[in-house]
């Protein structure tokens, strides 16, 4: 009795941290990321090493990072312009979008690799 009380505890507090970032929409996300794409690519894997791959990301790290964009406390003009006009919905949408896709850093070979 007592170890399934301590499982049921166990996932009730998983369900719980899992619902904590809930917040946003993934489909919507996924609209919301064209202007994204240019530099991050369509599924969030940057097109160049010089645009981070945005792809598995953890959703609070997302939000975070477009948050001080936003706000002026992380500095990247160009990020900035994007942030600019983004509602807490739209970041948790994107954020949502971009953690739901796979890390193409350790799926990716080089040219000639099989």
């Amino acid at each position: 009795m007592k170890t399934r009380l301590v499982v049921f505890a166990a996932g009730m507090m998983a369900s719980i941290a899992l619902s904590a970032h809930a917040g946003g929409d993934p489909v919507a996300g996924k609209q919301k990321a064209a202007a994204c794409q240019a530099c991050h690519g369509m599924d969030g894997i940057g097109v160049t090493p010089q645009f981070p791959t945005l792809a598995g990301q953890f959703p609070d790290y997302l939000v975070r990072a477009l948050s001080d964009y936003k706000s002026g406390q992380r500095k990247n003009a160009i990020m900035a312009g994007f942030a600019a006009n983004l509602t807490p919905q739209d970041m948790e949408d994107l954020a949502s979008f971009y953690a739901s896709r796979k890390n193409g850093l350790y799926v990716k070979q080089a040219p000639g690799m099989r």
